[in-house]
């Protein structure tokens, strides 16, 4: 089952020819979820050829450079004659800001455009086997993170072991690996739990947005296979990130270590960088021993299992 991230914006406030406000694009076995929507990012989209199709967009605060692309994507998918319903989450008291952004100019979509508040500590989205759930996140201003959560997963089903126990190949597998007893034709009663494993971790995907280094980040990204962390500065400007709620590489480093994260992607990138982010990387690095990156406008990143 495939988890595929696409980077489309990685700067800061201020966009750079190199990088884009944020956006960052998830395909989860076909369902498309957009967290962020800065300026232009509709033009990501068709750019690094991700396509239009998304059913949810979920926003982590209202600054311009993760909203103003609302507007602009929004009339494109009706320009390409969306019909099917769009769904937008953001911070509970915000709804009516971001409704009235999406409407700016007079634009009127011909298709549905949910607007829903969510607090913190919530699932904005509930499926079979996943959810989105928001965090509170420490920026300036009413914001949240948003993590995916993959359920447990089925133990692996021991076909050796079932035909040594007799179970005849066929459906008495499926039943067996859905957790039901099975009985053979001498009356024998095979278990579950005699030819299933034990079940495997699904997979956490966490988007901070803009935010100070916070216990409730380390929390939520626990074991993350994947953390997107806000790193707006390097350790050359920590005072001007604790002044703007923001985070240093360092800082998203150590807590990534203490989440003990798989792999840590730094964006926000601050404009004054440039094309040089040297600086991130080793200061990230020297706090988390896991793999740590900053990914280009266009980067994409499949997201294996914990056990693959």
């Amino acid at each position: 089952m495939s988890m595929r991230v696409t980077f489309l914006g990685t700067g800061g406030a201020v966009p750079t020819t190199e990088r884009n406000p944020s956006s960052v694009l998830v395909n989860r076995e076909g369902d498309r979820m957009l967290f962020d929507a800065g300026e232009g990012t509709q033009r990501q989209m068709m750019r690094f050829g991700t396509g239009f199709t998304i059913s949810e967009i979920f926003v982590s605060h209202l600054h311009g450079d993760h909203v103003l692309g609302l507007p602009g994507l929004v009339q494109t998918l009706d320009f390409n004659d969306r019909e099917e319903a769009l769904t937008v989450y953001t911070p509970a008291g915000t709804e009516d800001d971001i409704d009235a952004l999406i409407h700016a100019a007079g634009n009127r979509p011909s298709f549905p455009v949910h607007v829903y508040g969510v607090g913190p500590d919530e699932a904005a989205v509930r499926r079979d086997d996943y959810e989105v759930r928001t965090f509170r996140t420490d920026h300036n201003t009413n914001s949240l993170g948003y993590a995916l959560i993959e359920d447990e997963r089925k133990g692996r089903f021991n076909r050796e072991k079932a035909e040594e126990l007799g179970v005849p190949v066929g459906p008495k597998f499926s039943k067996l690996h859905e957790g039901n007893a099975v009985e053979l034709e001498d009356g024998t009663v095979v278990e579950p739990e005699q030819v299933v494993g034990d079940s495997r971790p699904g997979r956490r995907f966490v988007y901070t947005g803009d935010t100070r280094p916070s216990s409730t980040v380390a929390e939520i990204a626990e074991d993350a296979d994947l953390l997107i962390h806000d790193a707006t500065f390097a350790e050359d400007r920590a005072e001007r990130a604790a002044d703007t709620a923001h985070s240093t590489a360092r800082q998203a480093g150590e807590i990534a270590s203490r989440a003990n994260a798989e792999r840590l992607a730094l964006t926000h990138i601050s404009s004054r960088y440039a094309g040089d982010v040297s600086a991130h990387l080793e200061e990230a690095r020297e706090a988390f021993d896991g793999e740590t990156f900053v990914p280009d406008d266009g980067e994409r990143l499949d997201v294996p299992f914990p056990d693959e």
